[in-house]
């Protein structure tokens, strides 16, 4: 039986819970997230791969990045829910790629060159799209992840680099003395790159600040890199929900150290280097 008065919802009309009021991300707007309490100014908000997303910043100077979601925020004490403020919903001026390019509205994705670039494993493939994605596709590259680099000299050869079929190779902890740079060092000729950072994993190119932790933790030798970073950071063991929350805080090149940037530049000239 449906009440005349209150139609199909039998919520008196005083106890319905109400639409709470929409409140552009200013940066400098401080806010605290409903499900965690984190107080802090608004840095940015931006679309990304995982939807629309705030970063704040605490009084200590931490980090973090929340979904936009409807009720999901408390300013001065009263539910609201945070939008993207209008001068970045509708930007002026050049629009620029995650990775600092001027945007070209409307281009399509060029037929991809002979040519390519490998990466270690899938972290680095996905962090890689996230910040070069656009250009990659204008320039035709294409990036592939090899699961470790062990076999990194039968690999080249196998490609068989040539003027027109350019490889670029982007390893991890390649430092003197490594593993890594011995194995590099076996890679010889002109149309074949190898070139690193100094990290033990694509992991640490995301600069703490944006992940929101004051640094990544030093994990004793031995035990295993990425679960070590998540006992000493107080999260879970998944390792793969652990680079999902790590990837979400990257929204442009400046989430990313110099040590990485500069590298996979690199890599994207030499393979894009004209023929002839």
């Amino acid at each position: 039986m449906r009440s005349r008065q209150y139609g199909p919802d039998l919520t008196p009309p005083w106890k319905r819970r109400q639409p709470a009021p929409e409140v552009p991300a200013d940066p400098g707007l401080v806010v605290e997230e409903v499900s965690t309490g984190f107080c802090g100014a608004v840095i940015r908000s931006e679309k990304t791969a995982q939807g629309l997303t705030v970063t704040l910043e605490d009084r200590f100077g931490k980090h973090r990045v929340f979904p936009l979601e409807p009720r999901g925020f408390l300013l001065e004490g009263r539910v609201v829910t945070l939008v993207r403020p209008a001068a970045a919903r509708a930007p002026q001026g050049p629009v620029r790629t995650a990775s600092g390019s001027i945007a070209v509205p409307g281009a399509r994705a060029r037929v991809a060159r002979a040519g390519r670039i490998y990466v270690e494993g899938r972290h680095d493939a996905e962090l890689v799209e996230r910040v070069w994605g656009d250009d990659l596709r204008i320039e035709g590259v294409v990036v592939e992840y090899l699961e470790g680099i062990d076999d990194l000299p039968a690999i080249v050869r196998s490609f068989a680099p040539g003027p027109d079929a350019r490889l670029g190779v982007l390893v991890d902890h390649l430092v003197p003395g490594s593993k890594e740079s011995r194995i590099a060092a076996e890679v010889t000729g002109e149309h074949a790159l190898v070139v690193g950072h100094p990290y033990i994993d694509v992991w640490e190119a995301v600069k703490p600040s944006s992940v929101g932790i004051p640094a990544w933790p030093r994990v004793p030798r031995g035990q295993d890199w990425k679960t070590g970073v998540c006992a000493a950071l107080g999260w879970p063991s998944n390792t793969g929900a652990a680079w999902q929350r790590i990837l979400s805080a990257v929204g442009s090149y400046k989430d990313l150290e110099p040590a990485l940037l500069g590298r996979v530049e690199e890599l994207i000239d030499f393979v894009t280097v004209p023929v002839g």
